[in-house]
């Protein structure tokens, strides 16, 4: 992967992937890893984007199927990335898990379904229920619905009623 590629292509969406990739993952070494992975992949694919949407919700959906494939192959123990250098940009954010409270919530997120969680990440990255339906792809009729859903099901899970 060239720098100009993870610099222009990447970095700027780093963010969504960062998010994407805590809420699959329980541990800092499995966070760098997918981190990695999708970074990876998002390269490789790269030819097979045809600009039918914006890059970013190409990103978005690329660093979903990845985390959702590799939870998969996880949950099977039939696949376990090797550790690698780690960019710096994720050094300065090595932290991902030691505040208290976004570790609670990223908790709670965790116990979503796999599509609920790449839900709430997309609403709270204050993306366009039309932009969410395109990326996890279903209808933007049963967006608002299901957000709701999934913030009420939050609220329990932070407020200690749900195991």
């Amino acid at each position: 992967m060239s720098s100009d590629f993870y610099i222009l292509s990447i970095l700027p969406y780093a963010p969504i992937i960062i998010k994407i990739c805590r809420a699959y993952t329980n541990t800092q070494e499995d966070f760098e890893d997918y981190y990695q992975e999708v970074c990876l992949q998002i390269w490789r694919s790269s030819d097979n984007f045809h600009e039918q949407s914006e890059w970013s919700t190409w990103v978005y959906r690329v660093s979903l199927n990845v985390c959702l494939t590799l939870l998969k192959k996880r949950k099977n123990n039939t696949h376990h990335l090797a550790s690698d250098n780690i960019p710096d940009e994720l050094t300065e954010d090595s932290h991902a898990f030691s505040d208290e409270s976004l570790n609670q919530l990223y908790d709670a997120i965790r116990q979503l379904s796999e599509i609920d969680r790449a839900v709430i990440l997309l609403y709270l990255e204050e993306k366009s229920y039309q932009d969410i339906a395109d990326i996890i792809g279903t209808n933007p009729n049963n967006i608002g619905v299901r957000i709701k859903r999934i913030k009420e099901r939050l609220k329990k899970l932070l407020d200690g009623k749900i195991n």
